[in-house]
């Protein structure tokens, strides 16, 4: 993934930042929602509810935005471009707990009949502004 290294913070195991994401509608039209993430390394990693409308933009359509923003500078971020390149359900649950300890401090707390996945996307294009 090439964040620039000044912008390493933002996606770090300890970082807090939201990432809002940007998927496409089946007319065209994008649908953003801010979310928790973290990083393989070279991909960023999103988990969500099966059956989300997140969930099935990034199945039918897997181009997607992303911008990351700073939460002690509203003015710095990192905006991204990707691709979704795969998507999995093994360890989705442990992911999301990861997540929720990292973002809220406390476990997760799993909703009755909702399936977890993790979509992996590949970054293609990063700007950044501080």
């Amino acid at each position: 993934m090439t964040i620039p290294t000044k912008f390493q913070d933002l996606i770090s195991d300890n970082s807090k930042a939201f990432l809002y994401l940007a998927t496409l509608l089946s007319d065209g039209s994008p649908q953003v929602t801010p979310v928790w993430f973290s990083t393989d390394g070279e991909h960023i990693l999103i988990n969500t509810a099966e059956g989300r409308l997140k969930d099935k933009n990034m199945k039918s359509r897997s181009k997607v935005a992303m911008t990351i923003q700073d939460p002690n500078d509203r003015y710095r971020y990192i905006g991204v471009r990707g691709e979704v390149v795969g998507f999995t359900y093994e360890n989705a649950l442990e992911h999301i707990d990861m997540l929720s300890r990292r973002y809220d401090g406390k476990p997760w707390n799993p909703r009755e009949g909702q399936t977890r996945i993790i979509y992996k996307i590949k970054p293609t294009h990063v700007h950044d502004h501080d």
